[in-house]
């Protein structure tokens, strides 16, 4: 449990950061909002250690999530990064993650579960090993280079998307590793 807590948001995004400060928020809960978006950030060393409303670290150069917040209330995204492995990414995320538009090889280190969609099309993909257990929203992989569905969440709350991949699957290969409850698009 943090120490300190910062009531509302803190908004660091678009201020051309390479680097976060450092020892600032160690051992800090944000309440709302952390924003760091849009910036030349290469590592998250320096965020809070949980955030209970949104976590927005798109449009950066990070390689690996390394620093992230513990767990993060509602969405977390970092889309469009230059990211190769979800490693240090929150083991809890309430809302949305969007991880689509990096370099991912694996899905290693996404959270267990995610309470909103799960996100990971535009990336590297051969497999789904590491994506998370349960998803309560959709799940959309599509865009990918998979040639299997090893690793497919148990449970998806909404739609399940894995089109435009290496091997174009059934509707019925999809539905026999995962219980979706929405469409299943191929």
């Amino acid at each position: 449990m943090s120490n300190k807590t910062i009531k509302g948001a803190v908004d660091l995004s678009k201020l051309y950061l390479k680097q976060l400060p450092v020892g600032l928020l160690n051992d800090v809960h944000v309440s709302g909002n952390f924003f760091c978006y849009d910036n030349k950030l290469t590592s998250l060393v320096g965020t809070p250690d949980s955030v209970g409303g949104h976590f927005y670290c798109s449009y950066n150069k990070l390689t690996s999530l390394t620093g992230a917040p513990d767990s993060v209330g509602g969405d977390f995204f970092c889309s469009y990064n230059k990211l190769t492995s979800l490693e240090g990414a929150p083991s809890s995320v309430g809302g949305d993650f969007f991880c689509d538009n990096n370099n991912l090889t694996s899905l290693v280190g996404a959270p267990s579960s995610v309470g909103g969609n799960f996100i990971c099309s535009i990336n590297n993909l051969t497999s789904l090993v590491g994506a998370p257990k349960t998803v309560g929203g959709d799940f959309s992989c599509g865009k990918n280079n998979l040639t299997s569905l090893e690793g497919a969440p148990s449970s998806v709350g909404g739609d399940f998307d894995c089109s435009n991949n290496a091997v174009k699957f059934t509707e019925a290969q999809v539905r026999a590793v995962c219980d979706v409850k929405g469409k299943v698009y191929v």
